[in-house]
């Protein structure tokens, strides 16, 4: 399990926020950015099929490190 950021492409409005309500909802001018804490792979695959199903781009995933590191 670990902590994400996952970067899609434009600023995401409330209805498709609304499809993330586990995660984090960052807006940034040029791009949306989604943090997820105690994801498992499962989960984390989750999200990045929602992703695509929304056609939402996808530009960066990373895992953060970890806060007792």
């Amino acid at each position: 399990m670990g902590d994400f950021e996952i970067r899609v492409r434009g600023r995401i409005g409330d209805a498709f926020r609304s499809a993330f309500g586990e995660l984090t909802v960052v807006l940034q001018p040029s791009e949306t950015v989604l943090v997820g804490s105690g994801l498992d792979q499962a989960a984390l695959y989750g999200i990045l099929d929602r992703i695509q199903a929304l056609g939402l781009e996808l530009l960066e995933v990373r895992r953060l490190p970890d806060a007792c590191s």
